[in-house]
């Protein structure tokens, strides 16, 4: 470990950035980590545990030139606005090759390599990791499954609140991985050799209908929790009446997230067309550990779960 170079992480502030973070600090790595954000000041806590924390943003890549300077490894982390990706994410890895950066790894999706896979987000992931194929680095592909974490932490509550999970995901099956496992897998590979050049699809240990999680759900908190199939124009409805805009909008937060319905109607045609039905042991094979699963993510999050189905606390008079 004492040979690790210098590792530059893209997106640093975010919840992958910063749990990455987390983890190669326990290394003992963080005078190695050189942290990107377009706002250094939400990363005032890494100055103090010994990282290297610099100003760059995607969308001015001539900021990202200096930014990236004395690395040896790269972790490019997806940004968060579907459809204006591919841009952002050159203008990082121009940057990377320019500055004499030897291995880039990339946070990519699974089943982008069909291009008859509908999801908006295949065109990001695969233009990506073609740029980064292009660049004259080494590379590695962590393509991660949908995270479990977006579906039982972030979705959850409504749904024990209401009951009802509606999703244009049909029958379709996928292996729901936890956000962490993805990041552990990462770390790993920035870490240890022998990974250039390589595609991983990090995934949970489970390919599961949505349906079936909902009788997870429904077993585990006591709370029952229905999953309503709707076609993609019903889904559309839905988001509509949320006030999601269809397309991108910069800065655009509905419920804290950053969503746009064409984004997430496609992926639920995706789900549903079989094309995210992947199941690997990546996870293990790079952290030592099993990826962990639906399942265990109910259990461990059963009582957040079953306070949002009994709503809110009455308020004293």
């Amino acid at each position: 470990m004492s040979n690790q170079g210098k590792i530059v992480i893209t997106g640093a502030s975010g919840q992958y950035g910063r749990a990455a973070t987390d983890m190669l600090i326990a290394k003992g790595l963080a005078e190695k980590l050189i942290l990107i954000s377009r706002s250094p000041a939400r990363l005032a806590d890494r100055v103090a545990q010994g990282c290297d924390v610099r100003y760059g943003d995607y969308d001015k890549p001539e900021t990202l030139a200096e930014a990236v300077k004395g690395a040896e490894k790269m972790l490019l982390i997806s940004g968060t606005r579907v459809g204006a990706r591919v841009v952002q994410h050159k203008a990082a890895i121009d940057a990377a090759a320019a500055a004499g950066v030897k291995h880039i790894l990339y946070t990519s999706f699974i089943g982008i390599d069909d291009p008859a896979n509908p999801a908006e987000v295949r065109h990001d992931h695969i233009e990506t990791e073609n740029a980064m194929r292009a660049s004259g680095m080494a590379w590695t592909a962590l393509r991660d499954a949908h995270y479990a974490d977006a579906m039982i932490l972030m979705a959850g509550p409504n749904m024990l609140a209401t009951g009802k999970w509606f999703s244009n995901a049909g029958n379709g099956r996928e292996a729901m991985v936890w956000r962490d496992d993805c990041v552990a897998s990462a770390v790993a590979v920035l870490t240890t050799p022998g990974h250039e050049n390589k595609i991983y699809n990090i995934t949970g240990p489970d390919l599961q209908t949505f349906e079936e999680v909902a009788a997870l759900i429904t077993q585990i908190t006591g709370c029952p929790v229905e999953h309503v199939a709707v076609d993609d124009e019903q889904q559309y409805a839905i988001f509509d009446a949320m006030g999601i805009p269809r397309r991108p909008v910069d800065d655009q937060y509905v419920s804290g997230i950053p969503w746009n319905s064409d984004d997430m109607v496609t992926f639920g045609q995706a789900i549903r067309e079989g094309y995210l039905a992947i199941r690997t042991d990546d996870v293990e094979t790079l952290t030592g550990t099993p990826a962990r699963s639906v399942r265990r993510m109910i259990e461990e999050n059963r009582d957040m779960l079953t306070a949002a189905a009994k709503g809110p606390a009455p308020q004293p008079a």
